[in-house]
């Protein structure tokens, strides 16, 4: 995957010219954003735990004479689920097949996780990633018997979220909106053409990108316009609170979900 920043900073640092979004606006208004600060700790703890996570597969493969104990502790197995393992539909974010494996997935998160924890606020990009990885897991566990392991369940949620904060406050991007949500929908379509090839969960990757999609829909930022001309601000109209019942919601289908597959097992 690729990832294409908004040609405009809207950190909060710099004034920005948005081109359309404000009614009677004269031709150029400028406008400061006000976005969480800080840095983004929760994507370099994911990172972190992540990364420490694979160096214990590697240890376990080294001195265990070659048996990758972690993995096969919190891998999406469905008869390990269907015997009540159900930490095994969200531990597979932890977890990777191969330095390849995880060297492209961090890539992605440490680009696609930066910017939006800046958009999204910590607790928000956090439950965003989750969400994400829980739905790819559980889409996987219901149509794929396969095992599985990866955080591109994850990854393909954040890239949903990107193309729909974009979408949703393309007042701010002007008219390059259009060509960046192109460059998504390409991105998303050329990585679930891959992802047809033989050992890839394709599954988990539409799954997490639904959940992302959903998830970013309802509880992502949506900005407003605020203030009298020329001193104007954007602000969120969501919280985290917003959010917290999203999660709750598609936590609960995806559970009633996950039963009635149990059940039919």
């Amino acid at each position: 995957m690729s990832f294409n920043k908004p040609d405009r900073d809207i950190s909060g640092s710099k004034p920005f010219v948005p081109s359309e979004g404000i009614q009677d606006a004269p031709r150029q208004v400028t406008v400061r954003v006000a976005m969480p600060g800080g840095r983004p700790w929760v994507t370099y703890l994911l990172l972190g735990l992540t990364i420490g996570v694979y160096v214990l597969q590697l240890s376990s493969k080294f001195f265990l004479q070659g048996v990758d104990y972690p993995a096969m502790m919190g891998m999406k197995i469905n008869e390990a689920i269907v015997a009540g393992q159900f930490w095994r539909l969200l531990t597979p974010v932890l977890l990777h097949g191969s330095p390849l494996h995880i060297g492209f997935n961090m890539y992605a998160l440490y680009i696609f996780g930066r910017v939006l924890e800046r958009y999204y606020g910590h607790a928000r990009f956090l439950m965003l990633y989750l969400v994400a990885g829980f739905a790819g897991n559980a889409i996987s566990y219901l149509l794929s018997t396969a095992p599985s392991l990866g955080a591109s369940t994850s990854i393909f949620g954040l890239v949903a979220a990107e193309g729909i904060f974009i979408y949703r406050n393309r007042f701010l991007f002007g008219q390059n909106a259009r060509r960046q949500l192109t460059n998504i929908v390409t991105i998303v379509g050329i990585n679930l053409v891959l992802g047809l090839s033989p050992g890839i969960d394709n599954w988990g990757h539409l799954g997490g990108l639904l959940g992302g999609l959903a998830f970013a829909w309802f509880a992502g930022p949506l900005f407003q316009v605020r203030g009298i001309k020329p001193d104007l601000t954007v602000a969120d109209q969501r919280d985290t609170s917003k959010a917290i019942q999203i999660v709750v919601i598609e936590g609960l289908v995806l559970v009633v979900i996950i039963a009635l597959g149990i059940m039919l097992s």
